[in-house]
C-alpha cells in the first residue's frame, strides 16, 4: 500500500414510511464523529429513498472520489442484529419509493447479471467483529430485501466490480442506540479495510513471482 490517504465513502438513507428518523443515517453520522483514523479520508452521504436519485448519485460518488471502498447502510424493521449483506440482486423491484415510483423494468441494470457478490468475505468480517467483543450482535445475510437498499447495493457492486459492502441496522432502540451502531460500523469498516489490504498484499506477492 502507498502512504497516501485511502478514501472511503459511507452512505445512509433518508426517512421513509414509518422510519421518520432513519437509523442508518444516524449510525453513519455517529461513524463520521468517530472517524476511521488519520489514514482514511471518510466521506458520508444521506441518500434519498428514490430509485432515480440512486441511479445518478451512486455513480457520481464512484466517479468523484475513486474510493477504495463504498459502504452503504440501510435500516431493516425486521433486523435485530447488525447484518452484513453478501450480495445484491438485479430483479424484482416492485415496491414504490418516496416519489411513488418504481422502475418499469423492475430491475437495476437492464442486461446485468441476476446477482453480484461482494468481493469482501462477509463471514470473515462477521467473525472478526464478533471476536472483538463489541457488544453488538453481527450476522450475515444473502437477501438485502429488493427495495432501495438492495437496489443501491447492486448498483454499487456493478460499478465497482464487487468492491462494495452493505450493512443493515435495526431501528434505533431495538435494541441498539445510534452510538452503538456507529461503533459497530467503525469496527466493520476497519475489518473490511484490513481484509482488502491483505488481498492487495497477496496480489503484490504473486506479481513478484511471475
Amino acid at each position: 500500500m502507498d502512504n497516501s490517504k485511502r478514501t472511503v465513502v459511507v452512505t445512509g438513507f433518508g426517512p421513509f414510511g414509518e422510519h421518520t428518523v432513519n437509523a442508518s443515517w444516524v449510525a453513519v453520522q455517529e461513524l463520521k464523529k468517530l472517524g476511521l483514523g488519520s489514514e482514511v479520508d471518510l466521506h458520508v452521504y444521506e441518500v434519498p429513498v428514490e430509485y432515480q436519485t440512486v441511479q445518478s448519485l451512486v455513480p457520481s460518488l464512484w466517479k468523484q472520489y475513486h474510493p477504495l471502498l463504498v459502504v452503504h447502510v440501510g435500516v431493516s424493521g425486521m433486523a435485530t442484529t447488525v447484518t452484513l449483506e453478501k450480495c445484491g440482486r438485479n430483479r424484482g423491484y416492485r415496491g414504490l419509493d418516496n416519489s411513488s415510483f418504481c422502475p418499469d423494468s423492475q430491475c437495476c441494470i437492464v442486461g446485468g447479471p441476476d446477482c453480484i457478490d461482494s468481493v469482501i468475505d462477509m463471514e470473515s468480517v462477521c467473525k472478526r467483529v464478533t471476536a472483538s467483543g463489541l457488544g453488538v450482535a453481527v450476522s450475515v445475510s444473502k437477501d438485502a430485501g429488493r427495495y432501495l437498499c438492495d437496489f443501491t447495493y447492486y448498483t454499487s457492486l456493478y460499478l465497482s466490480r464487487g468492491r462494495s459492502a452493505f450493512v443493515h441496522v435495526p431501528p434505533l432502540g431495538k435494541p441498539y442506540s445510534g452510538e452503538d451502531l456507529g461503533r459497530a460500523l467503525k469496527a466493520i469498516v476497519q475489518e473490511i479495510l484490513e481484509l482488502l489490504d491483505q488481498a492487495e498484499d497477496k496480489i503484490h506477492c504473486q506479481q513478484h513471482f511471475h
